[in-house]
């Protein structure tokens, strides 16, 4: 399984963002995919995440509401639309993917990551 996740940048506060991810090497049926972010000097958090069949979609508390994932079959991809950004949500961003059907909110218990893109909100 291969995630390539792109469309991080440098936005103001306020502005909006959306990252995709695209998903090869597998048939993701029964997969779960996830996006994560990590901020300088601070731990690995888990931001939302999806069941590829079924739509069961999760968020982080501190981005409900302003952030949403969805998905494209089609195109075998994942996006993360980011809406209202704060400058607390500058990290590098990383797309994930397990094969099963749950959203974790442990990195652990996703196998597959992305490269990260970088996502910096000046205030």
């Amino acid at each position: 399984v291969q995630l390539q996740a792109f469309g991080g940048g440098s936005v103001q506060a306020g502005g909006s963002l959306r990252l995709s991810c695209a998903a090869s090497g597998s048939t993701f049926s029964t997969y779960t995919m996830g996006w994560f972010r990590q901020a300088p000097g601070k731990e690995r958090e888990f931001v939302a995440g999806i069941v590829w069949i079924g739509g069961n979609l999760e968020y982080a508390d501190s981005v409900k509401g302003r952030f949403t994932m969805s998905r494209d079959f089609a195109k075998n991809a994942v996006y993360l639309q980011m809406n209202s950004l704060k400058p607390e949500d500058t990290a590098v961003y990383y797309c994930t993917a397990r094969a099963l059907r749950g959203v974790s909110r442990k990195e652990n218990d996703y196998p597959y990551w992305g490269q990260g893109t970088q996502v910096t909100v000046s205030s």
